[in-house]
């Protein structure tokens, strides 16, 4: 079954730990670290072809991200009838370590703005992809080596690209976040730095003012369905790091990716109940669940998906629908995406019919285009 970073084994252990950013495990916001100086990211370019505003892709897409354990990988976007409209090839990145001590954990090498997505090869350049123009040359060249990784999300216009570059070390990581700006002659600026036993991933934009930031464990040596993503979003200021609002947390850990409408949840108690949480962290429904499972909410906050982990179904809550397919991820508001490997074909579920469609294609989850939280 492929259900992407969130869809691991069963949780074992509760993992807490706070993180340093600004305002850690409180709604307070004090200054960012001194290590917060504006400097220049190391070893990074922009392409000065890059256009500032490409204008938004008119339909909406899946993205399937195939297997990293290759020496190259695929990036596919798929429409709501199963299509593959585009896809690119990519040299994969090398896995990373905590100094051989345990696995690093990354998420797969892609974001997406509003208008195309962008996606990372072995050398640290990244590439666009969109449903209309196809690929592009090389849009930045980011940090990347054997113990270090760049991790990126781009704003909804495509003006900015969050990176955060973590190197790994035997006690956990140091997370460097940077700004780029990608317009022609664009700059980089370092915005906050941290160590400790979690990272930082920058995950996505709430509109054009906060960026999401993923508190995510920095190795693992095993793990269950909540153990190895992230653990808690912040929102927070792109330009100085100060956080603005957390969603989830300790007792609360994320149990999918998240979506314009927030995040599902899932209590550490017993994990028998999930709460959907808006990207103020507050509360806005709560549903019994049996155990820690993974949950993907829909674009408009309205439902959420709960794979089954013994069959290729999926219950979409609080709905009676259940559709015949393993869903990794929402393409819109009624269509839901599976990935598929050599076990399970990779398809499109139309949750208002029932109709399931085959992808002429394999991956895992990658979130959505357009792309904006």
């Amino acid at each position: 079954m492929t259900l992407g970073v969130f869809a691991l084994a069963l949780v074992v252990a509760t993992l807490a730990g706070a993180c340093s950013l600004p305002g850690s495990g409180t709604g307070r916001a004090p200054s960012p670290a001194a290590s917060s100086s504006r400097t220049s990211s190391p070893s990074a370019s922009a392409s000065p072809s890059q256009s500032p505003s490409p204008a938004p892709v008119t339909g909406t897409y899946g993205v399937l991200v195939s297997s990293l354990s290759s020496s190259n990988y695929t990036v596919s976007l798929v429409g709501i009838d199963g299509r593959v409209v585009a896809s690119a090839q990519a040299s994969t990145p090398s896995p990373v370590s905590c100094a051989n001590a345990a696995a690093a954990i990354t998420p797969l090498p892609v974001s997406a703005s509003n208008s195309r997505l962008y996606y990372m090869d072995a050398l640290g350049a990244v590439r666009t992809l969109s449903p209309d123009s196809g690929v592009t040359a090389p849009v930045v060249n980011l940090p990347i080596g054997p113990s270090r990784r760049s991790t990126f999300a781009v704003s909804p216009d495509d003006a900015l690209m969050a990176v955060v570059v973590i190197d790994f070390t035997s006690s956990g990581a140091t997370s460097r976040l940077y700004m780029y700006q990608l317009q022609p002659g664009g700059s980089q600026a370092l915005v906050f730095s941290q160590s400790g036993a979690y990272a930082l991933w920058p995950t996505g934009w709430h509109g054009i003012t906060s960026l999401v930031v993923a508190k995510v464990p920095a190795c693992t040596q095993g793990g269950g369905p909540l153990c190895c993503g992230p653990q808690e979003f912040h929102v927070v200021d792109p330009k100085t790091a100060v956080r603005r609002f957390t969603v989830g947390g300790p007792t609360c850990v994320v149990a999918g990716p998240p979506s314009p409408a927030g995040v599902v949840c899932e209590d550490t108690t017993a994990y028998a109940q999930a709460n959907l949480l808006d990207w103020t962290g507050a509360t806005v429904h709560s549903y019994p669940v049996s155990g820690p499972t993974p949950a993907y909410l829909s674009p408009d906050g309205t439902v959420f998906a709960v794979p089954s982990l013994v069959a290729p179904t999926t219950s979409v809550l609080p709905t009676n629908v259940t559709a015949n397919l393993s869903a990794c991820g929402w393409i819109d508001n009624t269509h839901l995406l599976s990935g598929g490997d050599v076990q399970h074909q990779a398809s499109v579920a139309d949750i208002t019919t029932g109709k399931v469609v085959p992808v002429a294609t394999q991956g895992d989850c990658a979130g959505r285009l357009p792309g904006g939280l």
